[in-house]
């Protein structure tokens, strides 16, 4: 699974995170390739759930 996939699924968008906060997106993203998907939801639990807060995936 990509990471752009990932936020996907957690309902983030990552062209507005990325852009907003560059520095964390890339501390995921290379964090994401060492770890198993499970593992990293369970390390930023609370901090995924502010960044969908702030940045929310628009349906179409």
């Amino acid at each position: 699974m990509e990471f752009s996939e990932y936020l996907i699924q957690k309902n983030i968008c990552s062209t507005r995170f990325s852009a907003a906060e560059p520095a964390l997106f890339q501390h995921w993203s290379d964090a994401f390739i060492l770890l198993h998907p499970a593992s990293f939801t369970e390390q930023n639990k609370f901090i995924i759930n502010k960044i969908r807060r702030k940045y929310p995936l628009k349906k179409e």
